[in-house]
């Protein structure tokens, strides 16, 4: 294989999808998209006031988050809409704080370093979602 030089890579697969309910998924769709960054890849229906039967919303650094609108018979219908709490590397978490608290996110800490390494915050999205980010990628 030779090396055209180009620095686009095609990132991994995503094999495990956090899985969120709202119960204004369309309303969540476009504050992740404001506040955080990501990207609409799937919604059904696409249009319209109906409720999101599913949605992906892609990390532009990799993985991505499930969710759709709360519904009686759903598969996730005993999981209370705007609860849950999602980690997601980032490498520039001040950046991305201001981003996020000029959207409206609701600061319930700012970024600060941690003992382990990470530099971090966490914000609740309008439905209360915990959304946590930070440089800390594991082990």
């Amino acid at each position: 294989m030779t090396d055209t030089g180009s620095t686009t890579r095609t990132p991994p697969r995503t094999t495990v999808w956090p899985t969120l309910v709202y119960r204004d998924a369309r309303a969540a769709i476009r504050f992740l998209v404001d506040a955080f960054g990501f990207e609409v890849t799937a919604l059904e229906p696409p249009e319209g006031d109906e409720p999101v039967q599913h949605a992906e919303v892609r990390w532009p650094e990799g993985g991505g988050v499930m969710l759709g609108s709360a519904r009686e018979g759903g598969v996730l219908d005993g999981l209370p809409p705007g609860t849950g709490s999602v980690y997601i590397v980032v490498s520039d978490p001040d950046r991305l704080f201001a981003r996020a608290a000029a959207a409206g996110a609701t600061v319930v800490r700012e970024p600060r370093d941690e003992d382990y390494g990470s530099r971090d915050f966490v914000v609740r999205d309008p439905e209360g979602v915990f959304w946590c980010f930070g440089t800390y990628a594991g082990e």
